[in-house]
């Protein structure tokens, strides 16, 4: 079977097209980076926009690339919800119209569930079950994962996520848009000791996320200190190291609490080199083992929601007619797969 897969859920246009015995045949991705960056942050309508320029073009490419025509096709997958209303519109027209003239069950997919089976694209991927880390812009988030469909959220972020913290501080510290990646670029130069940022929430029971505060106290160092480079690099290595060990402790505690032994990590903020070398070294003294997709799979992308949509078409999670988008979808929603359907 061959899924196209169609992801835009926010500032990224993605395109794939997996097969359930082949694996990923072709995937295009369109970063809309450039588009945004002069106001800072992402605008709605302009990512819309530009979704509707981009996907049709993508769709044909990843099409030519696989050696593939319509008819080769048995599904349509495409993201549905969360993200941003209007773009996630763009995405579900586009698919359900698609899918109805090529005569083609459609497939609504969680885009929170294309991060979590990211890694599932892999060769070496994860055995259920596992704790997955959602760690994005958009969502932090703890998940007890005993199959596909079988979440139970054990914590979230009550105010900004860690990748939204990221971007804010970025901004704060005058670097570009976005900003995250070049904090962390930033704090490679830093000096570790210099400034102590507080770990939010580590010292109460639970495994819900605050990094508001974080950036708080961001906000009040670098104001109380010079804009020299190195200051700048010492306060991006401190934010920096404060989140990921905040990640780390949940990442700990929630591992205790399941008595699981696999942790997955995905997302945006999951490429963050030094959230990916503490993890490891987590997993490492409680000999466990610790998964992530590739770099290219960790940002929002087609491939992950081809995939996803491929497990939830083998499970007859099929769309009528109707175009249908959800900013606000709780994963934990979502219905467990058929036990007799393989990956």
């Amino acid at each position: 079977m061959r899924i196209l897969g169609i992801e835009t859920s926010c500032d990224e246009t993605g395109v794939a097209i997996f097969d359930d015995e082949q694996g990923l045949l072709s995937h295009e991705l369109y970063s809309q980076v450039k588009l945004h960056a002069d106001y800072g942050g992402v605008v709605p309508e302009l990512a819309s926009r530009d979704h509707v320029k981009k996907t049709i073009p993508l769709i044909k490419e990843a099409l030519k690339k696989a050696g593939l025509t319509p008819a080769d096709l048995d599904g349509v997958a495409y993201t549905a919800g969360p993200g941003l209303v209007g773009a996630l519109l763009v995405g579900a027209t586009i698919g359900r119209s698609l899918a109805y003239s090529w005569g083609l069950p459609a497939v609504a997919v969680h885009h929170m569930e294309g991060h979590l089976l990211a890694p599932m694209l892999e060769d070496n991927a994860p055995d259920f079950p596992f704790v997955a880390l959602l760690v994005s812009g958009g969502h932090t988030m703890m998940v007890e994962v005993q199959g596909i469909g079988e979440y139970q959220i054990l914590g979230e972020s009550v105010d900004d996520a860690a990748g939204e913290a990221f971007d804010k501080t970025a901004k704060l510290m005058g670097l570009d848009y976005p900003g995250g990646p070049l904090l962390s670029k930033l704090a490679e130069k830093g000096t570790k000791g210099r400034f102590k940022f507080p770990r939010p929430m580590t010292d109460r029971p639970g495994l819900d996320f605050s990094f508001s505060g974080l950036k708080t106290f961001a906000a009040n160092t670098i104001r109380a200190n010079d804009d020299d480079e190195q200051t700048r690099a010492d306060i991006a290595f401190a934010f920096q190291e404060a989140v990921v060990d905040t990640l780390a402790i949940k990442c700990k505690r929630a591992l205790k609490q399941t008595g699981l032994k696999r942790l997955v990590i995905a997302g945006g903020v999951s490429a963050n080199s030094y959230l990916r070398q503490e993890l490891g070294s987590l997993m490492t003294k409680l000999n466990g083992e610790v998964f992530y997709p590739r770099t290219e799979f960790c940002t929002d992308n087609g491939a992950m929601i081809a995939y996803a949509g491929m497990q939830r078409l083998k499970n007859q999670e099929l769309m009528d007619l109707s175009v249908k988008a959800y900013p606000r979808w709780p994963i934990d929603q979502l219905k467990p797969l058929n036990k007799q359907i393989l990956k």
